[in-house]
């Protein structure tokens, strides 16, 4: 028995040793990890809690768009971007927004949300197509310029033909009959030959007497 309490004493001793030595780093690391596990749980509430916020205004500028209500859909925005910037929703917002305010003539509020888009959005795809339409808008407003230069930014591969397409009516929309012929034809090159969008493209080019598809008596008189 003598001999059992002897080895307890040196194991409790040796605990003792080690709890003395590095006790205090333990008890930090440990802080650490419960302190970041708790911080992660706060993040993801917090994203979660945002989620629900900007889907509830979505969801509102939604209805006062399907309405037809201008102003309240703007408002809608306004409050989305203001509280929920950097969500999906608000550049989803955006558009729709942009949507609604370019159908009843409201083009410089569509064009102030599109460009809210541009410079702050972070979904690409989303961005992408927020600089297609403003580019649209400021072509129809004849900011040439402004348009072509929206569409010079980088954009998603996926985009390429359209960007191609957007740029061939910006500079033929100048007069520049050329260069429009060029981006067009980068732009039908670009798309998949079952893309239907791609026959109007083809049809644009044919307008300027550059059909990238020659007649059918050329293409028998080559064989």
């Amino acid at each position: 028995m003598a001999t059992y309490d002897l080895e307890q004493q040196e194991q409790l001793d040796q605990v003792k040793h080690f709890w003395k030595q590095y006790g205090n780093l333990i008890t930090w690391v440990l802080v650490l990890v419960l302190g970041g596990y708790a911080a992660w749980t706060g993040y993801l509430y917090w994203q979660q809690q945002r989620a629900i916020g900007a889907g509830g205004l979505y969801e509102e500028l939604d209805r006062a768009g399907s309405t037809g209500d201008v102003d309240k859909t703007l408002q809608a925005f306004a409050d989305l971007k203001g509280k929920y910037a950097g969500t999906t929703f608000s550049e989803q917002g955006a558009l729709l927004a942009a949507k609604v305010a370019a159908e009843h003539q409201k083009a410089d509020q569509a064009k102030a949300t599109l460009q809210w888009l541009v410079d702050n959005g972070k979904n690409a795809n989303l961005v992408a197509i927020g600089r297609l339409r403003l580019a649209g808008m400021q072509m129809d407003a004849k900011q040439y310029d402004d348009a072509l230069k929206t569409m010079g930014a980088d954009m998603p591969q996926e985009f390429a033909a359209l960007v191609e397409d957007r740029r061939g009516d910006i500079l033929l929309a100048q007069g520049k009959k050329d260069e429009a012929a060029k981006a067009y034809t980068a732009a039908w090159k670009a798309m998949d030959a079952s893309v239907e969008y791609r026959r109007f493209v083809e049809g644009k080019l044919t307008a300027l007497g550059q059909s990238p598809v020659p007649p059918p008596s050329a293409a028998s008189s080559a064989q």
